[in-house]
């Protein structure tokens, strides 16, 4: 599984009440969120992240409340993939079950900037950075590779259960 895109970056700590306010929470559409993701950092984050970007961002990226819309907001907001440092775990999971590739990366905000281009090989970590750069990050394999290759836990389950009825 391959991604890329342009590099949207923050720094250390971004927790779900920056990702998706609170304040959003009572709204389940995934378009609606995404219009608001990332809004306390930086309110014209939508716009930017609606071609499709890859975030770079520090440590413990997703701490916080272990709310599943951070994942949904940024997937919809046009986010194909987050490179941080370190993810909360929680965080990390709600991101394979969204169908977002989480990818870590020590010290990335050291190595990739701000409107870089970045490739992504999901499976084995290669981040090839400006056609130029590589580095390795830790891929994403086994069940959870198949989850995000399906776009997600609910389409990966769905996927099964056909298959297990002798469907394709």
């Amino acid at each position: 599984m391959i991604v890329e895109g342009k590099v949207l970056k923050f720094g250390d700590k971004i927790d779900t009440d920056i990702i998706i306010p609170a304040r959003y929470l009572k709204y389940t559409d995934p378009q609606y969120l995404a219009q608001h993701a990332m809004e306390p950092l930086d309110p014209e984050f939508y716009k930017k992240a609606s071609a499709g970007v890859i975030l770079v961002a520090g440590k413990v990226f997703g701490m916080g409340s272990s709310r599943e819309q951070a994942a949904i907001a940024l997937k919809a907001s046009g986010v194909r993939a987050i490179i941080a440092e370190s993810f909360a775990r929680i965080f990390y999971r709600n991101a394979i079950n969204n169908g977002l590739p989480a990818i870590v990366l020590p010290g990335v905000t050291q190595l990739i900037n701000e409107g870089d281009y970045v490739k992504i090989n999901v499976e084995t970590g290669e981040i090839i950075v400006n056609n130029q750069k590589v580095y390795k990050g830790r891929g994403i394999t086994g069940m959870p590779l198949k989850i995000l290759e399906s776009g997600g836990l609910l389409d990966y389950l769905k996927k099964v259960s056909i298959q297990n009825q002798g469907g394709n």
